[in-house]
């Protein structure tokens, strides 16, 4: 008699909380970043007129109008994004996040007073801007956000055809061309130097500056190949069965993760072995476990 499972009585797996050290070393991390981004915002950006994207950006011209303080707009405008946030994105990144806005405000309103450190625009723009990016990116990294555009990305990414990556891109521009009625075109071609600087080291930033590789090839010569990349790279091989969808021939498929240095070293040992080989590398943004480990290229 075959038997049934019901699956009201199955016992449900448990999300494995963060522990408390755990949450508060996280709120540390997003506090020096939230600090970085204040001090890109009033000691570079904001006094040249330069603003960000997304949420600061709005509040910086808002500060502009009205003469009120971004601390205030920034809290009063992420209040909905957050209420919001706590149904979509759970109750630890909520916390976390309200806890770096809060900080966001209360460290731009303590470096207001402190002049600017330079009056030249581009300087202003790539500096504050690198610094601004580092600041979003600690925040990132450590599972927090100050601002509220990416959770209203994440509700227009579900009911639109659009990736949140490019929503959050939109918005920012539509924000970034508003600063050339607001201030001037010259200032908002400015802005949109700072971000993407700032967008390019948010990246680097949250993801690390050794970028890892993924590598697939196919090749009748396939244990050569693996036997080379294990002795000459140090690097673990996996051997994959494939077969080809135009010849129905079975293909053996080398996968093996590698550093950005050893990208030239991998090409010249596939094409030393079998020139007609098929080669595949694509970037990858986190690798854990397995022999991936930092090795000397021979």
């Amino acid at each position: 008699m075959e038997q049934t499972v019901n699956p009201v009585n199955m016992p449900k797996k448990q999300h494995q909380k963060l522990k408390a050290h755990q949450f508060i070393f996280r709120i540390l991390l997003i506090a020096i970043g939230v600090t970085l981004e204040a001090v890109a915002l009033e000691i570079f950006l904001v006094p040249n007129n330069i603003i960000d994207g997304g949420v600061v950006g709005i509040s910086i011209m808002l500060s502009h109008l009205t003469g009120w303080q971004i601390g205030i707009f920034l809290i009063i405008i992420n209040i909905p994004f957050f209420i919001v946030g706590y149904k979509q994105m759970g109750k630890t990144f909520t916390i976390t996040s309200a806890c770096g806005v809060l900080l966001l405000a209360f460290m731009t309103t303590l470096f207001h007073p402190v002049p600017r450190f330079t009056s030249d625009l581009l300087l202003a723009a790539v500096f504050g801007g690198i610094i601004m990016g580092i600041g979003v990116g600690l925040v990132i990294r450590n599972g927090g956000s100050s601002d509220g555009t990416e959770i209203l990305a994440v509700l227009f990414n579900e009911k639109t055809p659009f990736s949140v990556g490019e929503v959050v891109l939109f918005v920012n521009i539509f924000i970034l061309g508003l600063a050339g009625f607001v201030f001037d075109w010259n200032y908002a071609m400015y802005s949109l130097i700072a971000y993407f600087i700032a967008f390019k080291m948010i990246d680097i930033t949250s993801e690390g500056l050794e970028s890892s590789k993924a590598v697939w090839i196919i090749s009748d010569q396939h244990q050569e190949i693996g036997d080379a990349l294990n002795d000459r790279l140090g690097r673990g091989v996996t051997y994959l069965n494939g077969e080809g969808a135009y010849t129905g021939n079975n293909k053996n498929v080398i996968f093996t993760v590698i550093s950005r240095l050893e990208e030239a070293k991998v090409k010249n040992i596939v094409d030393s072995i079998d020139k007609s080989a098929f080669l595949a590398i694509s970037d990858i943004h986190d690798v854990k476990g397995g022999r991936f480990k930092k090795r000397s290229i021979h």
